[in-house]
């Protein structure tokens, strides 16, 4: 049985050799990647699917060299506060799965029974997530449309995606945990520094959510140091300032050998209430 249904008639998904089908006959073939598409038809039209190849070679890049290891650890601490066994986690906005793949190896290291799965709009960014760990199932779906069922999932993950509260209240079990991560208002404030004549802080984030109470909230602040132009590059690449950014401004982050930037996030847990 898949964590997945049917995005057509909403019925449960099983898997037979490489297919998910419903008991209304509708087929979804699963990928010779390993994920299955299950964005609707009116919306494959879409003329451009997520985050693309570039973006998605630079993220998995910088944040395997380990960058962002105070914002996982700090994750880490918060899914060991509401992790019970057996339960059922969706990552809405998966992206390759750094974040996802790293929260379930480190249950099973606890001994803590999981099903985990993932969407994201991008399908590169799910070839690369189904390397990185193959026990997660992952399904190309928009996070306004989730094709999972009522009050099925225990814990969402929101890392950085758009929010949908609506689907999220749907989805999940009663008192279910929702965990965002989010940026604050000074992240990679030299990092803007160095590209731009007049940087601009990052805009407060309205925290409430229709139908959940905000039960927690935290904050993870440190300076990375970037030894190398790849690695800046990677960091530059993988955020939406690469494609707002001119050529001329690009030229200054080229130039540079090292940087040092601040990082700054928020994790917020909610509780559907």
């Amino acid at each position: 049985m898949s964590a997945f249904i049917c995005p057509v008639c909403k019925n449960d998904l099983v898997m037979q050799s490489k297919v998910l089908s419903c008991i209304n006959n509708h087929c979804f073939d699963v990928s010779k990647y390993g994920y299955v598409n299950l964005l609707q038809s009116q919306k494959q039209s879409l003329k451009r699917h997520g985050d693309d190849k570039l973006m998605v070679r630079a993220r998995k890049e910088f944040l395997d060299s380990g960058y962002y290891t105070p914002l996982l650890i700090k994750i880490l601490d918060v899914v060991d506060e509401f992790a019970t066994e057996h339960i059922r986690i969706l990552d809405a906005g998966c992206g390759e799965c750094w974040y996802t793949a790293n929260i379930m190896e480190h249950l099973k290291k606890r001994g803590i029974p999981a099903s985990v799965c993932g969407i994201d709009i991008a399908k590169d960014a799910l070839i690369a997530g189904t390397r990185r760990n193959s026990e997660i199932e992952l399904a190309v779906a928009s996070i306004f449309s989730i094709p999972v069922a009522d009050s099925s999932c225990d814990i969402i993950f929101n890392f950085f995606a758009p929010v949908a509260g609506d689907e999220y209240k749907r989805i999940l079990k009663s008192d279910g945990i929702l965990i965002r991560a989010i940026p604050l208002r000074f992240h990679l404030w030299e990092l803007k520094c160095s590209v731009y004549d007049k940087p601009y802080e990052n805009d407060d984030i309205d925290l409430a959510l229709d139908g959940f109470t905000l039960i927690k909230q935290h904050e993870v602040k440190d300076v990375i140091y970037i030894p190398s132009k790849e690695d800046i590059q990677n960091l530059f690449k993988m955020t939406p300032y690469y494609y707002k950014t001119s050529k001329a401004d690009q030229v200054k982050l080229q130039k540079l050998d090292s940087l040092n930037t601040k990082i700054e996030f928020g994790i917020l847990v909610y509780k559907k209430h």
